[in-house]
């Protein structure tokens, strides 16, 4: 099997490649990846001696490049992990987010039209997606399905909602093999530190306040980050085409309650909490139903969130030269060199 993936040196997406070098099926994996902010080298280091690995600096939305990367390896087929993803920087710079995550999507989709037309081979592709696109829960029980309306609240929800609908148009319109995830939140090592989790753990560690919305009772489905990509290849290797697939952790927690438990696993003081003034269009609950992916993929989260979150944790603090370099910058200033990249506005 020969695979292009994109958005590699990103949390997500390193972990899927890790697991995919680790399977003898897999002769040729490519990792295609901006670097932006949030991509790191470091997260790929240990692969690059596999002489089956290639790491691509590249844009997806460069339609000539990733033509030409497509062309060249001739993958069985392409994962889209590459995404713009965190909602709070999605309501000041919007269109970055339209770029990568609809643009970017098309461009990969068409890369992998054009050889499926050439080869006369069924071309698979994965789009790796997010729960956030069916928009708010209310506080009743109930989980979202693949067959939610889809509702997006903000400009990253609704771009990812926008490329999700373009990968299933291929599907029925050219025939891609072709098949939508959707996950809950994930959590695990090498989640760049904007995120609430490693944003938590790393504050606390620096005995920094800990910014929490609201009232802190947003409640968020938590997937440990390996559990996401063993569905993802499931996906893969099994999914229906044109179908969607939900990811979901079975572990709803309120946003206090992960911040609680993390100053206990800390050792350190609850009044290091703060409450900030609530995100504009904040989704108050999600919770996935992910029994198809179990009926139709034999998929379910094996990681307990308590575990989990250990884990999580303990890393975090073994691994300080990974996140202190990042936290020695702010954020603003990883933003700022990334967009100017891109060639956009911060």
């Amino acid at each position: 099997m020969r695979l292009i993936v994109t958005g590699g040196c990103g949390f997500i997406a390193s972990t899927f490649l890790r697991q995919a070098l680790s399977k003898g099926e897999v002769e040729r994996l490519v990792n295609v990846d901006v670097l932006t902010y949030s991509g790191r080298r470091e997260n790929v280091r240990e692969l690059l001696p596999d002489e089956r690995f290639r790491n691509v600096e590249l844009d997806i939305c460069d339609a000539e490049g990733i033509h030409a990367l497509v062309t060249e390896e001739r993958p069985d087929a392409i994962l889209n992990f590459a995404a713009e993803s965190h909602v709070d920087r999605s309501l000041f710079a919007a269109r970055a987010f339209v770029r990568t995550n609809i643009d970017g999507t098309l461009t990969l989709l068409e890369a992998a039209r054009g050889l499926q037309n050439e080869t006369k081979r069924p071309m698979k592709f994965v789009q790796v997606s997010t729960d956030e696109v069916y928009g708010d829960l209310e506080d009743d029980g109930g989980a979202f399905r693949e067959t939610t309306p889809l509702d997006p609240r903000n400009p990253y929800s609704a771009t990812k909602a926008g490329g999700d609908l373009m990968a299933l148009a291929f599907a029925r319109t050219h025939g891609l093999h072709l098949v939508v995830t959707r996950a809950s939140n994930n959590y695990g090592p090498f989640q760049f530190p904007e995120k609430l989790i490693p944003l938590i753990i790393t504050n606390a560690l620096e005995d920094k306040p800990l910014p929490v919305y609201g009232d802190g009772k947003n409640v968020r489905d938590w997937l440990w980050v390996e559990d996401h990509c063993k569905g993802v290849w499931a996906a893969l290797e099994r999914g229906r085409t044109g179908q969607v697939y939900n990811f979901g952790g079975a572990s709803e927690r309120e946003n206090i309650v992960i911040v609680r438990s993390i100053l206990s696993a800390l050792g350190k003081p609850e009044s290091l909490i703060q409450y900030v003034k609530d995100r504009p269009g904040h989704d108050r609950r999600y919770a996935i139903d992910f029994t198809k992916a179990k009926n139709e993929l034999g998929w379910a989260p094996a990681q307990n969130f308590e575990e989990g979150l250990q884990k999580t944790v303990d890393w975090y603090v073994e691994n300080q030269a990974w996140w202190r370099p990042l936290r020695d910058q702010t954020f603003e200033t990883y933003y700022k060199q990334h967009y100017g990249k891109l060639g956009l506005e911060a």
